[in-house]
């Protein structure tokens, strides 16, 4: 006999929660009337939107390939590791001509952008205000990298062997103090994670101050895919957490805000419009309310009895960076996070920089950049 669920159980279920005319549906509905002059913030994977209430016009700030400088200096930090993944295609397959070819068009790519760099770029196109008078020691930082990389590619044309990773490290990212290159490579990834991760804090920083949230109210949701399929899915893991608490002030009680990584996402360039919007709106309230409907219904239902407090590690066990080039801990910190799945690329910098800049009082040319601060880029003469 076939089994099939007595309709008179099927109903009883379906009357709590798994319906859309459910006793859950009708709480969160009721919720959401009364919640419906609360902020909400969603944080997604590119964007970050505030959606004031009652249908107001939502504000959207941007912060990865959207914004300027993202792509500059990432291509950057990307540039060394790329001479390690082609290290590990020769060590796997040195007679395939594969890991040639991809010398030759990174040798290209190098040239290419070397040749784009100054500091007018700096300066006048990218144009951050996180970065004024940096300027010159960023196009110093690019010109460096690049020229590095291609005498690199360039011996590795003549002498094959050296694509290997032990000389990788002992010359290039790693080297001792006299070698070939002055500043460690590991030094320039650590840099460029720092300085893109410093713009990011600095402007959403100042955008979430200028909306003057209730912050004890708000409602905060980090929502959809962050990075790599398999990172950021906690609030240990996913660095924005971290970011909003630190620009709420650290008025944002940590329970009001919900990784919910499953939960659709969305980029502000592929939005249709207003329609679409508000409709994201719909279902992020719907969410966050349905979500907080079981903590409320708790904490009433079990009264007297030991309740759940959240206390969150920001770094979840990342190294600490104890001065400004902690080479030990930045490395061991560049490890950790292509190591481990769960960890976003930018969580080697992210909680750092966060804490730097509220430290300082949100002011850029005040924190300390680990492979940045105190390193010497040569001088190049570039315009």
């Amino acid at each position: 006999m076939t089994y099939q669920v007595d309709s008179a159980f099927t109903g009883l279920f379906r009357a709590f929660t798994s319906d859309s005319q459910s006793i859950g549906a009708h709480l969160t509905q009721q919720m959401d009337e009364l919640h419906a002059d609360d902020a909400l913030l969603v944080s997604t994977g590119t964007d970050l939107a505030l959606f004031p209430g009652r249908g107001q016009t939502p504000s959207i700030e941007s912060f990865r390939k959207s914004t300027r400088g993202f792509i500059e200096l990432t291509a950057i930090s990307h540039l060394p590791l790329a001479l390690a993944y082609i290290a590990r295609m020769r060590e796997l397959s040195p007679d395939k001509e594969i890991w040639r070819m991809e010398v030759d068009r990174l040798l290209h790519h190098a040239r290419e952008t070397q040749a784009a760099n100054s500091i007018a770029l700096w300066r006048e196109q990218v144009a951050l205000e996180s970065f004024v008078g940096f300027e010159q020691k960023l196009a110093n930082l690019v010109d460096y990298t690049c020229a590095s990389t291609i005498t690199y590619l360039e011996d590795v044309k003549k002498h094959p062997e050296h694509m290997s990773f032990q000389r990788l490290r002992e010359t290039y990212f790693d080297p001792s103090p006299g070698g070939t290159f002055a500043v460690p490579m590991n030094d320039v990834m650590f840099a460029t994670f720092g300085l893109a991760y410093l713009d990011i804090v600095y402007r959403i920083s100042n955008w979430l101050a200028a909306q003057s949230l209730d912050w004890s109210r708000a409602m905060v949701l980090v929502s959809g895919q962050s990075g790599r399929p398999t990172a950021g899915s906690s609030w240990a893991s996913n660095n924005m957490c971290h970011l909003i608490w630190r620009a709420s002030q650290r008025a944002l009680p940590l329970e009001r805000l919900y990784v919910a990584p499953h939960a659709p996402s969305f980029n502000v360039a592929n939005l249709s419009g207003a329609a679409e919007l508000a409709e994201l709106e719909r279902g992020y309230r719907k969410l966050w309310l349905n979500t907080r409907a079981s903590v409320e219904v708790s904490r009433e239902l079990f009264d007297g009895y030991p309740g759940y407090q959240f206390t969150p590690s920001a770094s979840d066990g990342m190294p600490t960076i104890r001065f400004a080039n902690d080479r030990v801990n930045m490395i061991a910190r560049m490890r950790r996070i292509m190591e481990d799945p769960a960890q976003l690329l930018s969580n080697c910098v992210a909680d750092y920089i966060a804490d730097q800049l509220y430290n300082n009082g949100n002011c850029p040319a005040q924190v300390e950049i680990p492979g940045f601060t105190n390193i010497e880029y040569p001088k190049v003469h570039i315009e």
